[in-house]
């Protein structure tokens, strides 16, 4: 993983208590590293704050995060000059919870419940990953999106706390934070899916 590991090993010494998620935080970097690579693409949901915190890691993937990020050539010798230096190399990840119109619509004409999972029916294939975030890991919105991403042959990834709850079954791979309470998960949620960026984008544009 070279400078992956690095900012990795920075992150547990930034916050020791995260020490028992490296492996699993090490494996869901893998499975989004192989679904990026295979021009998969990411999708992810939440509830309340981990409803800001999808909107949060999806804009630090979409855009430069904390090194340059370069277009793709062939995307370069296809366009003018001037849209090649204005535009950022990008990973395709997508916030669930943004469609407000949708959103609304089907709660009121299906149930609430199910939101995530139809945009997941309607989006994901196989390849591509399904980010859950839950702080209890018992949310039904989110397992039901997770049970469509399995039912699409897309990745399951889980970023959770306590004991993982329901959701950790439904997942490929799941991310347990040590804390019980739900500010203190989402406290450490924020560091882990920043490191997570960063690994991913000294991944794909470390060289340049």
């Amino acid at each position: 993983m070279g400078g992956n590991m690095v900012e990795l090993d920075t992150l547990i010494l930034r916050y020791p208590i995260l020490r028992d998620c490296k492996e699993s935080i090490i494996s869901v970097f893998n499975q989004l590293v192989k679904s990026f690579e295979a021009n998969g693409r990411l999708y992810v949901c939440g509830n309340g704050g981990s409803a800001a915190d999808a909107l949060h890691i999806v804009g630090e993937l979409v855009k430069s995060f904390v090194i340059p990020r370069t277009v793709d050539i062939n995307f370069e010798k296809c366009t003018n000059s001037d849209l090649a230096r204005n535009l950022q190399g990008a990973l395709p990840a997508f916030a669930l919870v943004e469609n407000i119109a949708l959103a609304t619509a089907y709660s009121n004409d299906v149930n609430a419940d199910y939101v995530f999972a139809q945009q997941v029916y309607a989006y994901a294939r196989k390849g591509d990953c399904v980010l859950g975030i839950s702080t209890s890991g018992n949310s039904r919105n989110i397992m039901y999106a997770l049970e469509a991403a399995r039912g699409r042959g897309a990745v399951t990834l889980g970023l959770t706390g306590r004991d993982g709850g329901k959701m950790k079954d439904l997942c490929d791979e799941c991310i347990v934070v040590p804390e019980m309470e739900t500010y203190k998960i989402q406290e450490l949620h924020l560091p882990i899916y920043h490191a997570l960026c960063i690994m991913l984008e000294e991944y794909f544009w470390g060289s340049n």
